[in-house]
């Protein structure tokens, strides 16, 4: 196997190339703007940002090129090939000893740098789409379940151990994939209650109730144990009609009362009895789950159990394993600490670029906040501000609409696939870029943590742009071929 003998040009779909086309001449205008000082314009000179970058995309459509000359069969039979070297270069990198601002994720090769966790994107993907396109693959069965979430989960701690956990993030984007395979929407319900344990309590967790011994954190949660577990039993567990009902009732009731015998009579920690209340429903839960044989109950027996060391384990992982700038980070985003010339300084000042931008912009290159170097990453992570400034709202909001349609384009290819192979990598892709554009922005807007991930085919770098492009064109070769 090797190039491609006919021609994949009348099968390729056009459109996603003119949007990627477009979509990275955008983006070398705005490194243009993020990266230009006062003084004559030199965007060619590859001494410059702008002239690498432009070097880079030079690169990244020959490299598309190459890509869409070989053979499709290639990516599914060398699937487990590219995993494995990728893994090995994600290993290997763990003992660099070059260290770039704080992270050993990089690879110097004399003047060229690369970072493997960019292409550990596409290989993941691959090697998902690979084992999951098996005959004998099921969703539901569980050895099924864990191979792939070993896939997804090994490179994700490998590139934590270089101290990249942004890049790491990225690849809880794959579970849009598993969720449109089939995978239960109780994994995609218990992540969403994982975050809100989290955030509320940490976020109130030092708030005291009325008597002085509860902490709101803690009650809120518990609390919402409670509730959740009630309604998932009413939900899934209708052989006992009146179970949820005394289990609301009971619970809900009992923390009530609880709670004002706590704040009129006697002070105690209220969190103490709503612990007992949902060890009491555990009982009952296992109580059924024995004499029924029904696995809806254990199931919801693991989420009480699983919810109450989760949250309890929060504090500790917040305290001892995170590092002080993501504490900071997340203190601030939750509005526990104001920091602005600190951990909020590059927050602060994005907003103030994008704010100052207006409805149209202040003009390509015009952009004082950015010229003057106000907002630090301005055109890596922070690229985002410099559209806001100097194109306005109308400019953010046609870069917003060209990625949607990007997204919305790659829900259509995927969904036209006549492989699981090639659906499975065509969400893989999709879920990337919804990640990237959701947190990049949101990061820039300081409605989600700094975590440091690019805004894909915008931020300046050739790791980046070049991850991207191989990741979009492997599955646009891959949907030049479907019909075959």
């Amino acid at each position: 196997m090797g190039f491609t003998r006919g021609s994949v040009w009348k099968n390729v779909d056009w459109w996603t190339i003119a949007l990627y086309l477009v979509l990275v001449i955008c983006g070398w205008f705005s490194v243009c703007g993020a990266s230009y000082d006062y003084g004559e314009p030199n965007f060619f000179d590859i001494t410059t940002r702008a002239g690498k970058q432009l070097m880079w995309i030079g690169c990244s459509l020959g490299l598309g090129f190459v890509i869409l000359m070989l053979e499709d069969r290639i990516y599914d039979t060398y699937a487990y090939l590219i995993y494995g070297v990728l893994l090995l270069l994600l290993f290997g990198t763990i003992f660099n000893p070059h260290e770039i601002k704080g992270s050993r994720s990089w690879i110097v090769l004399g003047p060229v740098s690369l970072q493997p966790a960019e292409f550990a994107k596409f290989a993941t993907a691959l090697a998902l789409g690979k084992y999951m396109n098996e005959y004998t693959f099921q969703m539901q069965r569980t050895r099924n379940l864990i191979a792939v979430l070993g896939i997804i989960l090994l490179p994700m701690i490998l590139i934590i151990l270089q101290k990249e956990t942004g890049s790491a993030l990225v690849y809880l984007s794959f579970f849009l994939m598993l969720y449109r395979e089939g995978m239960t929407g109780a994994v995609l319900f218990s992540g969403i209650c994982a975050v809100i344990f989290f955030i509320v309590g940490l976020r109130f967790g030092a708030e005291i109730m009325p008597d002085d011994m509860t902490s709101w954190g803690e009650f809120s949660v518990l609390t919402l144990i409670i509730l959740l577990s009630a309604f998932l039993v009413g939900r899934f567990c209708r052989q006992v009609p009146q179970l949820p009902i005394y289990i609301f009732g009971i619970g809900g009731g009992g923390t009530l009362l609880g709670t004002l015998f706590s704040n009129y009579v006697i002070p105690f920690n209220v969190c103490h009895l709503q612990l007992i209340i949902c060890g009491a429903i555990v009982i009952a839960l296992l109580y059924f789950y024995l004499k029924e044989q029904i696995r809806e109950y254990l199931y919801i027996i693991l989420f009480v159990i699983g919810s109450g060391i989760f949250f309890f384990s929060t504090d500790y992982v917040f305290n001892h394993v995170l590092e002080p700038h993501q504490k900071i980070r997340i203190e601030v985003l939750l509005g526990m600490k104001d920091d602005p010339a600190g951990a909020g300084y590059n927050v602060n000042q994005s907003k103030i670029a994008i704010g100052s931008g207006g409805l149209f912009g202040k003009g390509f290159l015009n952009g004082t906040q950015t010229k003057l170097k106000y907002v630090p990453e301005q055109d890596t992570d922070f690229i985002f501000c410099t559209i806001g400034e100097e194109q306005g709202f109308v400019g953010s909001a046609v870069v917003i609409s060209l990625f949607m349609a990007l997204i919305l384009r790659l829900i259509v290819l995927s969904e036209r696939q006549e492989t699981r192979f090639g659906r499975v990598y065509g969400y893989c892709v999709l879920g990337i870029f919804f990640f990237h554009l959701f947190i990049n922005v949101g990061m820039v807007l300081g409605l989600t943590p700094v975590i440091g991930i690019p805004l894909p085919f915008f931020s300046y770098g050739g790791s980046s742009l070049w991850g991207f492009t191989i990741l979009l064109f492997v599955f646009l070769r891959i949907d030049a071929a479907r019909e075959k």
